[in-house]
Parts: C-alpha cells; sequence; structure tokens
C-alpha cells in the first residue's frame, strides 16, 4: 500500500495495491497490520456506506465532536467524487486549511481523515457510492456541519448547481463556528 502525506497533519492518501488479470482486479481495501506498520493504528468500529444520484451532489461538510469524534477512512466504490479535509483544531497551525482529492472507482484511492477535521465530498459522476469506515459510533447529540461553500475549498464544476440537504444549506459559515477541536488535545 502507497501512503501520501499531505499538507494536513494526519490527512494521508492511501492508494492499495491492485492485481488484475482478464477478469478484473483484486485489492485489499483495508489490512489492519499494514495501517499499523504504517503508523495509522485506528480501531473502526463502523462502516458506512451512501449513494448519491446525482452529480454535483454535495455532502458535508460534517464532523462529530467530542466525546465521540471520528477519524474516517474514504475511499469510492462506484463513480467518481472530490473528496476534502479541512483542519478545525483550534490552535493548529493549519486551522481552516483544506485537502482536496478525486476519490473514484478508476483510481481506487482512500482518503484517511483524523478526528478535528471537517470532511465532505462533491460527486463528480451520477450514481456515486461512498464507503467509509469511523472510529467512533454514529451520535445524534455529537452531529456537526459548516457551510459547504464558507471555508475557500476550490470545488470542481461539475457542469450543475450544487445538490444538498436542508441540514447542509442551513449549516454555519465557517467564519461563525466555534470548533469543539483543540490542537493536541
Amino acid at each position: 500500500m502507497k501512503l501520501t502525506r499531505t499538507a494536513l497533519d494526519g490527512v494521508v492518501i492511501l492508494e492499495p495495491q491492485r492485481f488484475g488479470d482478464h477478469r478484473g482486479f483484486f485489492s485489499e481495501s483495508y489490512n489492519r497490520r499494514r495501517m499499523v506498520e504504517a503508523g495509522l493504528d485506528l480501531d473502526f468500529v463502523q462502516d458506512n456506506h451512501s449513494l448519491s444520484r446525482q452529480t454535483g451532489t454535495v455532502r458535508g461538510l460534517h464532523f462529530q465532536a467530542p466525546p465521540h469524534a471520528q477519524a474516517k477512512l474514504v475511499r469510492c466504490g462506484r463513480g467518481r467524487i472530490f473528496d476534502v479535509a479541512v483542519d478545525i483544531r483550534q490552535g493548529s497551525p493549519s486551522y481552516g486549511q483544506w485537502v482536496g482529492v478525486e476519490l473514484s472507482f478508476d483510481n481506487g484511492l482512500q482518503l484517511m481523515i483524523p478526528e478535528g477535521f471537517l470532511h465532505g465530498f462533491m460527486t463528480l459522476e451520477p450514481d456515486s457510492e461512498i464507503i467509509y469506515k469511523c472510529t467512533d459510533y454514529y451520535a445524534p447529540d455529537c452531529d456537526g456541519a459548516v457551510l459547504w461553500n464558507s471555508c475557500g475549498i476550490d470545488w470542481p464544476n461539475p457542469g450543475t448547481a450544487p445538490v444538498l440537504s436542508e441540514k447542509d444549506l442551513k449549516a454555519p459559515a465557517f467564519a461563525a463556528f466555534d470548533s469543539p477541536f483543540r490542537a493536541g488535545s
């Protein structure tokens, strides 16, 4: 597995090896031993799977606050997405900065997003499926969001107006957001 560290501490792009032949391919999308050897010793407890029917669907920017903060390992099982992590650890030298990467069925890339980061994505193809592992269970009382277009993210132009949930449309702007995360804690 190839790992690429990003400009944001803890956000890592993973490229699992694919073994292909005339039938298709095989890939280990997750191997705990290899993750630990790479310094990513995380205890995943929940897998999530979402389907977005329309190109330009935006989900996020979401987080789960302590005591149920989540790290996520995100991949695209079908289609293509632009996946984003935004540092919301107050006191971090990269506070408010973001990293975005295209994840697709074809490229097989994954994005490791640690606790203390917003997470969101935009679909670049119809019927895109996102599959991700989480280090804590979903806790509705710890669920939070920030307005998708308030962090200075250079979102791709999918050729259509963004499709958003009511929750995501009503999320507070980043400038008005008081993060529950602190750097180093």
